[in-house]
């Protein structure tokens, strides 16, 4: 029986998925489950990128001692964070996380000095994010650069460790905010920019592409399946969007939702004007030709350091239902401020812009997690009325994938606000998604559409429907008052 395996790499965790196709019904089963977080040294924030490894291999011996012998293999993380080779492929320099701080002030400083905001996003689409990989290099150390043979991003770096090859697969390269929207290429005026070469990177891969087996140290060891690897498309939004159960003709948008909450549409072609760049939307490349045009959103990040910052004592679902016997819409913060991106504290952030705009303090774990999930859901809201305006699409069907899915107060709470039916799940979408691609590849099903469909009967989503919101136009123009804030007004 055919057994295909995804290693899915999160922010925050990381895990090993095996799936078989039974008939029109797909079965899945945790091989080996991780934790994954940024680690602090000499004041900068990288990847334990050798760990990582290590616990694919020890999932995969998990699975040989679960009796899979051959399967196939594919691997996603998150985007933007980057690899240095040297000439014989040594690393460089350990992997910057995307948090760490060298970047504050970059974008500014190369925009000033060597190409215009608007240039660059007429070239690449890619939202503007601090963290982008055009950024982070842009702030790397020259010398470093200059000695570099090969960049590769996270997962491809994963893939040349199982495989020995190298490549740049296309959906995460283009997450780097460095690949031509016309050439489908990188774009040599931002190589040069940065003082790069072309050949610095490895030609761009498309997913569903195969790399053969594991590299013969490992394959010769018989400690792990015979793998024939397959290409995902690495990044993790990407898979997820394939992982949508979107089966009906109705116009659907989604939201993958996990420490950040991407919202978007899929497209067969980008949105690169001017309209699209000031309300800092992007068009990453997805899978079979297609355009996630989406907005970054800083997502359950902000209750996943809450629950830090509590010595993680009070579950997620728990703190879900405290947040649903609160007030509703009592405190609220503008969740996409740089001072949620990575504060020393995300409760004392979030209490501070309250007490700032003369608001009720959330005092307890149930008020600042339903003031998240208030917030969130308020977000989400402005997000979907610029993509409608942005693609001149009406949407019908909003779509959660992703961990965020199984939050029944956010789901509902987005229903409500947008006024229409969201379809929540599968919470593994990612997994899925990549696993889909590995099917497809192996001719095990004939495309996309038909993968979708297999999604949706094995893993039938739950519909929120919308209820009605008291004192709604009131809600709105305090959120909308809120957003404008600057930390020296407050509320009238």
């Amino acid at each position: 029986m055919r057994v295909a395996i995804a290693v899915d790499i999160g922010a925050s965790s990381g895990r090993l998925v095996a799936a078989t196709l039974k008939g029109k019904q797909l079965e899945m089963n945790e091989l080996h489950r991780f934790g994954n977080a940024f680690m602090e040294k000499d004041g900068h924030d990288y990847w334990d990128i050798d760990a990582l490894f290590k616990e694919i291999l020890i999932g995969l011996k998990k699975a040989k001692a679960a009796g899979i012998h051959t399967c196939t293999l594919a691997i996603d993380t998150w985007g933007v964070d980057y690899v240095l080779l040297g000439a014989s492929g040594e690393r460089l320099h350990d992997v910057y996380a995307y948090r760490d701080e060298r970047t504050v002030g970059a974008a500014d400083r190369l925009h000033q000095n060597l190409i215009g905001r608007e240039s660059v996003y007429a070239k690449t689409g890619i939202q503007e994010l601090s963290f982008n990989t055009l950024y982070q290099l842009y702030a790397h150390d020259r010398g470093q650069l200059e000695q570099t043979n090969q960049i590769l991003l996270v997962p491809d770096y994963l893939y040349y460790l199982l495989t020995g090859q190298k490549i740049n697969e296309a959906t995460n390269a283009s997450t780097t905010q460095l690949l031509n929207l016309q050439t489908r290429e990188f774009d040599l005026d931002l190589l040069q920019a940065l003082g790069l070469k072309r050949e610095q990177f490895a030609e761009l891969t498309q997913p569903g592409t195969s790399l053969g087996g594991l590299k013969a140290e490992l394959a010769e060891t018989g400690d792990y399946p015979e793998c024939s690897v397959i290409v995902a498309p690495t990044h993790d939004t990407a898979s997820a969007v394939v992982g949508v159960p979107a089966t009906t003709d109705r116009s659907w948008a989604y939201i993958s939702s996990g420490t950040w909450s991407l919202l978007g549409a899929e497209l067969s072609e980008p949105l690169n004007g001017d309209e699209p760049r000031k309300a800092n939307y992007t068009n990453e490349w997805g899978a079979y030709g297609t355009f996630r045009f989406l907005k970054n959103i800083m997502g359950l990040w902000m209750i996943q350091e809450v629950r830090r910052e509590n010595g993680e004592s009070h579950h997620f679902a728990e703190l879900a239902e405290w947040a649903e016997r609160e007030e509703a819409f009592r405190s609220l913060v503008p969740c996409n401020d740089e001072r949620f991106l990575k504060p020393q504290s995300m409760t004392g952030e979030i209490i501070a812009f309250c007490q700032e705009s003369g608001q009720p303090v959330p005092d307890t774990p149930g008020r600042l997690a339903r003031c998240i999930f208030d917030s969130l859901a308020l977000t989400y809201l402005d997000a979907m009325r610029e993509l409608e305006r942005l693609t001149g699409q009406t949407y019908e069907v909003l779509h959660i994938v992703g961990g965020g899915s199984n939050n029944k107060l956010l789901s509902q709470l987005t229903a409500d606000l947008l006024g229409i039916e969201v379809w929540t799940g599968p919470s593994e979408a990612t997994a899925i998604g990549n696993i889909a691609v590995q099917l497809i590849a192996a001719e095990a099903l004939a495309d996309i559409r038909q993968a979708r469909q297999v999604i949706a009967d094995s893993f039938p989503p739950t519909i929120c429907h919308p209820n009605q919101v008291n004192n709604r136009n009131h809600l709105l123009e305090r959120w909308q008052r809120i957003n404008q804030l600057t930390l020296k007004e407050t509320l009238q």
